[in-house]
């Protein structure tokens, strides 16, 4: 079965020693710098592998952040900055623009980074789990809640970090405003393609299905539009791959639209949401197609090869046919010149990011071990001179194993 999910790498980082001999005067203070070197080390290494478990991954990634948050703020006033905030050089590449490395000497760039790679692992492991042969429905829920999470862990990183940053992200880094936006909206509509597989399987009402696929065509548009300004040619892939997804569920959208307006018995209307569904069909179809051909970072999916897409061609079809055939001996509507507007506003079933927190202090930043850092001591790192501007080597990311069977059941989705 083919890949549906588009997944962009990770973003690399160069290790990071927390080497502060020349202002460390304690052995609390440095077992702190000791004990965030090695949980870096180990996030860092978890997070490569979507194989892994949520808990593993959430209590390596508490373990660091509690002990960079007293790089971050003070310990004892969390609205000031960190004495140690600028002490250390943090390297990392960002998702789309190769081995070249963003440098600063900022923990809250640090923090942002982590986050963005912790919220991407989110959404491979959500991959991981529907590219199984056939999810149960507790496996449906954590793909679903996964992308939640993902989506809250990029709005987090953009709400309440990046204002914070002493400089600016460039055009086109991970941490610039567009591409967050365009991860925020493809997350979380991600987790809304949940919840369409689950009504269409539950066969619930035409109209609640045709108004989640319109608003989900409408999040996939909003990712895309995010970054239409940027004309990197980087992106090019992952736009197509939005395109693609924008198409499909709009055709989902007309579909079910034009048998609600049948079982309304306004045929004509009906007729002319179908042709505009086999429109969008078709346009998804050319963007799948652009997609797997088009060279850029990340994974290729397959995504117009995937049974719920392929089982769409064909009910539009037949459902069109019906539509003409009952109007040629029943209704005899006119087909209207102007499609039916798809003005709908679903009740139930919308996604929403997951409200994100990030860990507290550990207990090893005590006022004493605070105290132990005499930043009026510190000598610059000659080391740190000889990393700045090299390249940092891609993440060797374990990859998600496909099932090659199609799911059997109605609606041709592996997590309904």
């Amino acid at each position: 079965m083919a890949h549906w999910f588009h997944r962009n790498p990770l973003k690399a980082s160069g290790p990071v020693s927390f080497d502060l001999r020349s202002v460390v005067s304690s052995s609390d203070a440095q077992k702190i710098c000791s004990d965030a070197k090695l949980t870096r080390a180990r996030i860092l290494d978890l997070l490569s592998n979507p194989n892994n478990t949520i808990d593993n991954l959430e209590a390596a990634a508490k373990n660091y952040g509690e002990l960079l948050a007293g790089f971050v703020t003070d310990i004892e006033d969390p609205s000031a900055d960190s004495k140690l905030r600028e002490m250390i050089l943090f390297r990392w590449t960002n998702t789309l623009t190769g081995s070249k490395p963003t440098e600063k000497k900022d923990s809250i760039f640090e923090l942002a980074s982590i986050l963005f790679n912790f919220a991407l692992w989110y959404t491979k492991h959500a991959a991981k789990i529907a590219a199984k042969d056939e999810p149960n429905m507790e496996e449906a829920k954590e793909v679903h809640k996964c992308l939640r999470i993902s989506a809250g862990i990029f709005k987090y990183i953009q709400s309440e970090l990046v204002p914070k940053l002493k400089e600016a992200p460039e055009k086109g880094e991970d941490l610039e405003n567009r591409i967050l936006n365009a991860y925020i909206h493809q997350s979380t509509a991600e987790a809304q393609e949940v919840t369409i597989a689950r009504a269409i399987e539950l066969k619930h009402g035409a109209s609640l299905i045709s108004a989640l696929a319109y608003e989900t065509s409408n999040m996939y548009q909003s990712a895309h539009d995010s970054m239409i300004s940027l004309e990197d040619p980087n992106l090019l892939k992952w736009k197509k791959y939005l395109l693609f997804k924008i198409n499909i569920y709009m055709a989902y959208a007309f579909n079910y639209h034009g048998e609600s307006l049948l079982a309304s018995d306004k045929c004509g209307e009906a007729i002319k949401c179908l042709q505009e569904s086999k429109k969008h069909f078709d346009s998804a179809l050319n963007f799948g197609q652009e997609y797997s051909k088009t060279k850029g970072p990340g994974t290729t999916c397959r995504p117009h090869e995937h049974l719920f897409f392929r089982k769409l061609g064909p009910i539009v079809t037949r459902t069109l046919d019906k539509c003409v055939r009952e109007n040629g001996f029943i209704y005899h509507h006119k087909v209207p010149t102007t499609t039916p507007a798809l003005e709908l506003k679903a009740t139930y079933g919308l996604a929403s990011p997951q409200d994100f927190e990030v860990p507290g202090l550990s207990s090893l930043w005590t006022k004493k071990a605070y105290e132990g850092f005499k930043i009026e001591k510190h000598v610059p790192d000659p080391n740190e001179n000889k990393e700045k501007g090299k390249d940092v080597p891609p993440v060797k990311e374990a990859d998600i194993s496909q099932s090659k069977k199609d799911p059997g059941n109605s609606s041709g989705c592996v997590i309904s």
